[in-house]
């Protein structure tokens, strides 16, 4: 019988999970335990990553400094002493266990720019292929806010995606979601599966003991960004666990749990292993009886989407910060379901300023047939439903805005493309082949947009 498939696992640790809030020394009984769980995993057949925070937090301890300074120069003086540091003490750890390491450190600009957002992850993927766990962070010692993630929650889903990870666990304080809150409610039930983060946040079902802060005062993250990152990741096809990081071998119960399961997306997971006396066939190898008896551990599960945005167009929808808005009609947004690029026709209006190829979002909106006394040509709500590089700056597309692409060049003097968008610079953040709906339900939908017949406005290229 032929072992369950290797996975690509993420673990994303917090500044509080490494170092104490208040003494600011590392928890070396909690690395510990994360150092031997990342090599049983990596044992068992897993590739693991780990993303770790805490520059500044051991930069605090290591000048004794007592508060988090304010200043970003202070802050990016701490992290470089701190990273230092703290990657001495990972290798330290790992060295133990004869395992190598690696460290990688990111901004949103390598991010935002294609080429070093394709060598990271070639850099990564090679790590990975070498048998070397890399160890990444954000590079804290240059980057400003313009350039920040604002948390690793960020950068561990961003680093999932890019990968083709698995499974991503945000480790934090608290076991898992709950429906109320546990501290003032004790009749308080946990979420163990969510499979639509947009109706459990619509709902407001979700609680936990952390929820409405913005983590420690050592870090920049909560349970909050917890939902942002799980979002990202789930969208790229990433199943994404919040469980509790004091006790890290959970993390090898619950990825034993997920193996054994016959699919990931159609997995229950229940606080008791109940009614495992079917073995998966392609774990049976590895995973017993045995190991399903005990109870497992309380965690929430993300289900990933069944329509993943990868690669490219993830990193157009993730990557890149938007610097304007093009408003679409309906029609032109039906087209460009149908896989054509955005043609100038299709545009109704520009806002921001912005160069060529530069990132945009994409809102459709309902066209008015006369303009509005301020000259706006739409009404009603302007409902995002993904992101582009252009072909033309902002200046230029407001001048070929609802014109025929023949025109692009008398209105401009030359005309680089008949598309303001290329088909395969437009992500979208849904399913794509999904049918057009009207512009009036996108509101409730969130995303999904359509609109009426008419003049499409983009055209499939040739």
């Amino acid at each position: 019988m032929r072992g369950p498939r290797s996975l690509g696992v993420v673990i994303k640790l917090g500044t509080s999970s490494i170092v104490d809030e208040k003494s600011h020394e590392p928890l070396l009984s909690v690395l510990s335990l994360i150092v031997e769980t990342a090599v049983k995993l990596k044992k068992d057949g897993h590739k693991v990553i780990i993303v770790s925070s805490g520059a500044i937090g051991v930069g605090l301890r290591r000048m004794d400094v007592e508060k988090r300074p304010k200043h970003l120069s202070q802050l990016q003086a701490l992290a470089a002493i701190g990273q230092c540091r703290l990657m001495s003490l990972w290798d330290s750890l790992f060295n133990h266990l004869r395992q190598p390491i690696a460290q990688i450190l990111l901004t949103r600009s390598d991010i935002a720019d294609r080429s070093r957002y394709l060598n990271a992850k070639n850099t990564i993927n090679e790590l990975l292929d070498m048998g070397v766990i890399p160890i990444v962070n954000e590079n804290d010692t240059l980057a400003v806010s313009e350039i920040k993630f604002g948390d690793n929650d960020t950068l561990s889903a961003i680093t999932a995606a890019m990968v083709h990870a698995d499974l991503l666990f945000l480790m934090t304080d608290v076991d898992c979601l709950y429906d109320k809150n546990p501290r003032t409610n004790p009749d308080a039930q946990p979420i163990e599966v969510v499979e639509d983060i947009g109706m459990l946040v619509a709902d407001g079902k979700f609680r936990s003991p952390d929820i409405s802060t913005a983590g420690s005062s050592l870090g920049t993250g909560g349970m909050s960004t917890k939902i942002v990152a799980a979002r990202l990741a789930t969208s790229a096809g990433v199943t994404t666990v919040i469980t509790r990081s004091s006790n890290p071998g959970n993390i090898v119960k619950i990825v034993k749990h997920i193996q054994a399961s016959r699919s990931p997306a159609s997995l229950v997971t229940q606080a008791n292993a109940e009614d495992h006396h079917t073995e998966d066939p392609m774990s049976a190898s590895t995973v017993s009886l045995a190991d399903l008896e005990p109870k497992i551990p309380l965690h929430t599960r993300f289900l990933p989407s069944p329509h993943p945005v990868r690669d490219r167009y993830f990193w157009i929808l993730h990557g890149l910060r938007p610097h304007g808005i093009i408003y679409i009609d309906a029609g032109a947004y039906k087209a460009l379901l149908g896989k054509a690029g955005l043609l100038p026709v299709g545009v109704v209006d520009v806002e921001g300023t912005f160069a060529q190829q530069e990132a945009v979002r994409i809102c459709v909106v309902e066209k008015r047939s006369t303009p509005c006394a301020d000259g706006k040509l739409w009404e009603g709500p302007a409902v995002e439903v993904g992101r582009a590089l252009t072909n033309y700056a902002s200046g230029e597309i407001a001048r070929i805005k609802g014109r025929q692409s023949s025109e692009v060049r008398k209105l401009l003097g030359y005309a680089d493309s008949e598309y303001v968008a290329d088909r395969e610079s437009i992500s979208f953040t849904v399913r794509e082949s999904r049918p057009a709906t009207p512009v009036r339900e996108a509101t409730l939908e969130m995303r999904g947009v359509g609109g009426s017949e008419g003049e499409a406005g983009a055209s499939t290229p040739s």
